[in-house]
């Protein structure tokens, strides 16, 4: 076990080291053993190097703030660190990264054979005679492309940050039955003809999934119905036990955004996805679907089938990964205020880094993740 807690003393002593130091580009003092013990002694890159990329990510306030971050590197912990007040047993809050884990859940439905991918989306507000929202598919829903008219942040549009469709729904007049709200949204575009990232997107999907488990509209029954589900064919086989779903009133999993769950155990779902969906040898959700989930959609090459790729991103929309920096075989689950889970499978790395990074820094904290993988070799 590898992990380090930085303390008080710790943080204060940066501070008095960088007030005396008497040239700025003066190189610091080399770390002790102990201050390096949180990385394992079998890292196949060099301790003091590899902590040496790893240190600002919780010392430079350029990047503040991380709160955990763990690398497994062919599945063992290789490094493991907290900001101080947290530990492995943390739990912290998905915000985005849950929307991976229902395109996970949904693989599962499709699998089964209990949904179609391309099949109209089987809501039944869309389904009345003349509604154009009738052609959206399952597809069309997991690419982000489905044409309904959401806003996710403000401002945007000309919409101020409460009326945009996440806080609506997440925390004001949506918030008692979500998807009823998500799904009461007209048409912007042509299903499939318009790339819009959309929390709203993602719990729709949540309660197709929860209709199809159970036709009851009592919360505590679909609730029920959706986490023997989750349990049963994610958190259980895959020893996720930390892992807390969300739902909203009316029972249905708040699959865009508000899973809790330690950094470990996000890292087990990582490495889910690297294997191609299997665990210790057992083929839990078929790898025609992982596939199809790390393929890039039609309307933006960097997303997939709720995840992110790393690739380059039409003009005019913000890079999320480094397709600079690493394969593009990489991909991520990536939320709110820089809550990453990122997955090399040619490096044979899954990477989780949890805390509290606003948006105007978000990209130095992803670029020093970049740096971080960069220090390791692809594997055949």
């Amino acid at each position: 076990m590898y992990k380090m807690k930085l303390s008080a003393f710790a943080a204060l002593s940066l501070l008095l080291a960088g007030c005396g130091a008497s040239d700025a580009g003066e190189i610091p003092p080399e770390k002790t053993a102990e201050e390096l013990a949180y990385i394992s002694d079998a890292s196949p890159v060099d301790k003091a190097e590899l902590d040496r990329a790893i240190s600002p990510l919780f010392e430079d306030p350029a990047m503040a703030e991380t709160r955990a971050f763990l690398i497994m590197h062919r599945g063992e912990i290789l490094a493991e660190r907290y900001g101080e007040g947290y530990d492995e047993d943390t739990r912290f809050i998905s915000w985005s990264m849950a929307k991976s884990i229902t395109g996970a859940l949904l693989g599962f439905m499709v699998s089964d054979g209990r949904l179609v991918l391309d099949d109209p989306a089987p809501v039944p507000a869309w389904q009345r005679p003349g509604d154009p929202r009738g052609e959206i598919t399952l597809r069309h829903l997991i690419h982000m492309s489905s044409g309904l008219d959401h806003t996710e942040v403000g401002p945007e549009g000309g919409k101020t940050l409460f009326e945009a469709d996440t806080q609506r729904m997440l925390f004001l007049d949506g918030a008692e039955d979500m998807a009823a709200y998500a799904e009461a949204r007209t048409l912007e575009a042509q299903p499939g003809e318009k790339f819009e990232y959309s929390t709203a997107t993602s719990v729709i999907l949540s309660d197709i999934i929860t209709r199809t488990l159970t036709e009851s509209t009592d919360p505590k029954v679909r609730r029920d119905a959706t986490m023997r589900f989750v349990r049963g064919r994610l958190l259980e086989p895959l020893g996720m036990e930390s892992t807390f779903v969300e739902f909203d009133a009316h029972g249905t999993m708040v699959g865009g955004s508000i899973i809790q769950a330690t950094a470990r155990d996000y890292a087990k779902f990582g490495e889910f996805l690297r294997h191609n969906g299997a665990k210790k040898g057992s083929q839990h959700l078929p790898v025609s679907w992982v596939q199809f989930m790390k393929t890039s959609s039609p309307n933006d090459p960097a997303y997939g089938g709720h995840i992110w790729l790393n690739k380059i991103r039409p003009e005019g929309r913000n890079q999320v990964l480094f397709p600079d920096k690493g394969p593009d075989t990489i991909f991520g689950a990536l939320g709110h205020l820089g809550q990453q889970i990122i997955v090399s499978p040619e490096q044979k790395l899954t990477v989780v880094r949890l805390g509290k990074t606003q948006d105007d820094v978000l990209r130095p904290m992803t670029d020093q993740m970049g740096d971080i993988m960069a220090l390791f070799p692809i594997e055949n």
